[in-house]
């Protein structure tokens, strides 16, 4: 067959090159359009939510919104529906600040916000929009980390709300991602399959086979390393289930798999992996190594007084077969509570301590 000449070369070169250029151009033009939209929305919302609020009467806005989405929608089309003006002023209420909606805008759409929007805690709403601009959500992605309460699961959700607030806010500032919003308790496996007499080399070779979905599970950052890492202390030989790299924690994470329910021995084991891997397998730059104990089931009060994160260990129980999901939502909302309950008090009782002292 003849070799290509030199101008068929280039010219494929150059088609290349001119079709990136149109490409970039498009997706430049697209997120400028959706952001100048979303923004839009939002000075409309405002616009609408400064009159009803002047008025003082919740029936103005009753009135109002249908008498003038009937103009507009004449003038711009079904986008300003009375129905979409309600939702623009939602907008603005519940996403105040105009800086910070400006810079949700270049990642997030209108579609994206909608998903958000029916969500009633404040925190739980800016968490969502934060971690889909940083992550760069897909509107599914979003609405499947919704349903799947990805929030409540987090470590952050059980912190006081004003170390939610500072989390968010630094991350919003362009700071790192924390172990806290990384982390989730429990962790969804259904999508493994498991039979109900399932084994732990059962529930690790469904993680391999489904790795796709279980680094989705994990989050976005985790990359998977290895399988049965092997680590040799002395004479002995231990086993890691498995290893993960996280890029936004620039660190590695350990993983083990447990049947039952969380054990203190467990915290021993995973310690000492975590000391070998830092001292043989921790690059130049990296962060100390954070272990995850992935079991069945646990004492949350154990597991606090064992002061886990000290040690850069999380502990999470994962559901194999997801139950009725308001049945988990009201459980999830029970263990914030109590979580920062348990806080709560022992703040008080540090600072009675100090004023005793």
């Amino acid at each position: 067959m003849a070799k290509k000449t030199e101008p068929a070369l280039t010219s494929n070169a150059l088609l290349i090159d001119l079709r990136g250029l149109i490409e970039s151009a498009r997706q430049h033009v697209a997120q400028t359009a959706n952001a100048t939209l979303t923004m839009l929305y939002w000075h409309v919302g405002q616009r609408l939510h400064k009159e009803v609020l002047k008025n003082g009467r919740a029936e103005y806005g009753e009135q109002i919104l249908p008498t003038l989405s009937t103009k507009l929608v004449q003038d711009y089309g079904q986008g300003f529906s009375a129905r979409n003006l309600a939702r623009m002023i939602q907008f603005a209420e519940a996403f105040s600040d105009e800086v910070i909606v400006a810079t949700l805008a270049q990642q997030l759409s209108w579609s994206h916000f909608i998903e958000i929007l029916p969500l009633k805690q404040p925190l739980e709403r800016e968490y969502y929009a934060e971690l889909c601009r940083v992550e760069h959500w897909s509107v599914r992605t979003l609405r499947e980390r919704i349903a799947s309460q990805l929030y409540l699961r987090t470590a952050i959700s059980k912190q006081p709300e004003s170390v939610v607030k500072a989390e968010i806010s630094h991350l919003r500032d362009g700071g790192q991602m924390t172990p806290d919003l990384v982390f989730r308790d429990p962790y969804m496996l259904d999508f493994l399959g498991l039979p109900q007499d399932y084994s732990e080399r059962d529930l690790e070779d469904a993680i391999l086979r489904e790795m796709e979905r279980f680094l989705l599970e994990l989050g976005v950052g985790f990359t998977f390393v290895a399988r049965q890492k092997r680590i040799s202390v002395g004479a002995d030989d231990f086993y890691l289930d498995l290893l993960f790299y996280h890029r936004y924690l620039k660190r590695l994470v350990a993983v083990e798999l447990k049947l039952e329910k969380f054990q203190p021995a467990h915290k021993g084991q995973m310690e000492l992996y975590l000391r070998w891997l830092a001292q043989h397998d921790r690059a130049a730059g990296e962060e100390p190594p954070i272990g995850l104990i992935l079991c069945a089931t646990k004492d949350a009060e154990q597991v606090k007084l064992m002061d886990m994160e000290a040690s850069n260990i999380r502990v999470a129980e994962y559901l194999a077969h997801i139950p009725d999901m308001e049945v988990l939502q009201a459980q999830l909302h029970r263990a914030v509570e109590l979580a920062r309950e348990r806080t709560a008090c022992g703040t008080l009782l540090n600072e009675k301590k100090e004023a005793d002292e």
